[in-house]
């Protein structure tokens, strides 16, 4: 399950359109915080990894094993730019409070893959699912700014700046109340290179990717997002959706339609720790 490529394959249609939002680079981070590791509670067992790739590079992740039970981890991006500070003052939502009130009302454990601009302009909320033990919140980056020069339009982060731009997430995350955010990295636009898996060593995550893309983003038929997830998935499957309202309007529709049905197909809904654990022999 650990795959090392040259780009990522999966589709991540919002990245296109985020595009828009500005060419500068993230503002210059601060001395970068402790890595992730360090961020589980010390007398608690860290949370389940990969081990290293060849030649020590940062792991990825796909989708957990398939022979083990009839397991689903719904995973959700909560996307915000570095620069989408005066969109959100003009009154665009890059928050969903309605999907996850759904999530809470269907009883359904996932994990958010969240940026620290998105924790920075939502501190309550991000502290709010931080706390919530159906919940567990892993990093996208600071900037959702690419890891690879060409990544569906959206700018990039220089090579010298990635463990950076990730440790100033968790730091992010902190500062609003996340105080054990997970040492799981998802890509921005889920790009990635050889180069951009050496820098991350370092940090001590495991980059999580996914094998059913729910096509949320900017989506307007929730009928068809739920029909691509739920002709997608099999066991072990990661699913990638959006926690934000503004991209992808309709994904709390389609989550209500998702999870009775893959119920009624005898599937189980985990966190990608859970995942990861069964993957390791530890679930």
């Amino acid at each position: 399950m650990i795959t090392l490529v040259r780009r990522a394959t999966a589709l991540c249609l919002l990245g296109a359109a985020l595009a828009a939002c500005g060419t500068d680079q993230a503002p210059e981070a601060p001395r970068p915080a402790p890595s992730a590791p360090s961020a589980a509670p010390s007398k608690a067992a860290p949370p389940p990894t990969l081990a290293p790739g060849p030649a020590g590079l940062t792991p990825v992740f796909e989708h957990g094993p398939r022979a083990r039970g009839k397991t689903v981890a719904l995973t959700f991006d909560a996307d915000m730019t570095a620069d989408q500070g005066p969109r959100a003052a003009a009154g665009e939502r890059f928050d969903n409070p309605r999907l996850i009130e759904a999530l809470r009302e269907l009883k359904v454990p996932a994990t958010v893959f969240m940026t620290g601009r998105w924790a920075e302009e939502y501190p309550d909320a991000a502290r709010s699912l931080g706390r919530d033990p159906r919940f567990e919140i892993a990093n996208h980056s600071y900037s959702h700014y690419a890891y690879t020069d060409d990544c569906y339009g959206l700018p990039s982060v220089s090579r010298e700046r990635m463990r950076a731009d990730v440790e100033r997430a968790y730091t992010a995350f902190r500062k609003a109340g996340v105080a054990n955010a997970m040492p799981y990295f998802r890509f921005p636009g889920g790009c990635y290179d050889r180069a951009a898996l050496e820098e991350l060593t370092a940090t001590g995550v495991t980059a999580v990717q996914w094998d059913v893309v729910s096509g949320d983003a900017f989506a307007t038929d929730a009928d068809a997002v739920a029909r691509q997830v739920l002709d997608g998935v099999r066991p072990g499957s990661v699913v990638v959706l959006h926690c934000t309202r503004s991209a992808a309007p309709v994904t709390e529709r389609a989550v209500r339609t998702i999870v009775p049905e893959l119920r009624s197909r005898g599937y189980r809904f985990v966190k990608v720790s859970e995942l990861i654990g069964a993957g390791n022999g530890r679930a």
